[in-house]
C-alpha cells in the first residue's frame, strides 16, 4: 500500500468513525430515557460502527480462533489498543467491562456506561473498591451477562507482558467462575495513529476453571493473553490479505 493511498483510509476512518461517534453517542444518552433494551442497542450500534470502519475502511481483518463459550464466564483478554476495548459489544452480547474510573468522567459517555452496566475500577481504593466491584459484578453475571476484564490493568505496547494487576486473582477467586483467556495482536496495525492494513485476531483459550490457586491461575491467564507476544510485523503487511 503506498502512503498516500494509506493516508486516505487514515483520513476516512477518522472522520467517519469520530463523526459517527459524536451522533451515537448522543443517541445512546437520549435512549437512557427510553429503555435499557434501547441503550444496548445503541452501544451495539456504535460498537458495530466502529468494527465497519476498521473492517472497511482500513482494510483491517477481523478473525476469532476458538469458541466463545454462552455460558457466564470471567474474560481475561489482552489489551494491546482502544480496538479491544470498542469491539467488545460487537463480539459478546451486552458484555460488562470492568474499566478504569476516570472514563466514567467523560461528559455523555460516562454516563451512558453506568446505565449500561460498565463496571468502574478504583485501583488505589483497596478492598472497599474491590467490594464494590464485586457487588456489580454479581448483578451483571445474575442478568447473565459476560464479564470483561483487562487482567494487565492497562492498554501495552506489543510484545510487552507486565504483571497481571491483584485485582483480577481477588475477582477470580470471589466471583467462582470460570477464566476464558484470550489473546488478541490489535497493536501490530490499530495501535499507532496511522493505522495500517493487517489482520487482528482474537485467539480464545480453553476455560480454566474456578477454584484454583492463585499463582496457578495468574500464570496459566498470563501465558494465554500473550499467545501473539512476537516481534512486530513490517511496514505494512502484503496487500493480499483479505478484508472481513
Amino acid at each position: 500500500m503506498t502512503l498516500l493511498a494509506r493516508l486516505f483510509r487514515n483520513a476516512a476512518f477518522y472522520l467517519g468513525f469520530y463523526g459517527g461517534s459524536a451522533l451515537l453517542v448522543i443517541a445512546a444518552v437520549v435512549s437512557i430515557f427510553i429503555s435499557r433494551r434501547a441503550l444496548r442497542r445503541s452501544v451495539r450500534c456504535w460498537s458495530r460502527w466502529h468494527r465497519w470502519c476498521v473492517t472497511r475502511l482500513l482494510g483491517i481483518e477481523v478473525r476469532v480462533v476458538g469458541t466463545l463459550p454462552e455460558e457466564p464466564a470471567l474474560y481475561a483478554i489482552k489489551h494491546e489498543s482502544f480496538f479491544e476495548a470498542i469491539d467488545t459489544p460487537t463480539l459478546f452480547a451486552n458484555p460488562s467491562v470492568f474499566a478504569k474510573r476516570e472514563l466514567f468522567s467523560i461528559p455523555g459517555w460516562g454516563r451512558s456506561a453506568i446505565q449500561y452496566g460498565l463496571i468502574p475500577v478504583e485501583r488505589e481504593q483497596g478492598a472497599k473498591a474491590l467490594r464494590q466491584m464485586l457487588r456489580l459484578a454479581k448483578a451483571r453475571v445474575a442478568e447473565n451477562r459476560p464479564l470483561i476484564i483487562f487482567p494487565e490493568g492497562t492498554r501495552v505496547p506489543q510484545g510487552a507482558a507486565p504483571p497481571l494487576r491483584s485485582g483480577f486473582a481477588g475477582m477470580y477467586k470471589l466471583m467462582g467462575l470460570p477464566v476464558i483467556p484470550v489473546a488478541v495482536d490489535s497493536g501490530q496495525v490499530y495501535h499507532h495513529v496511522l493505522k495500517r492494513r493487517g489482520t487482528i485476531t482474537y485467539k480464545v483459550a480453553e476455560p480454566i476453571p474456578p477454584g484454583l490457586p492463585r499463582n496457578e491461575v495468574e500464570q496459566r491467564v498470563h501465558a494465554a493473553i500473550n499467545a501473539f507476544n512476537t516481534a512486530p510485523l513490517p511496514a505494512d503487511p502484503p496487500e493480499t490479505l483479505r478484508r472481513a
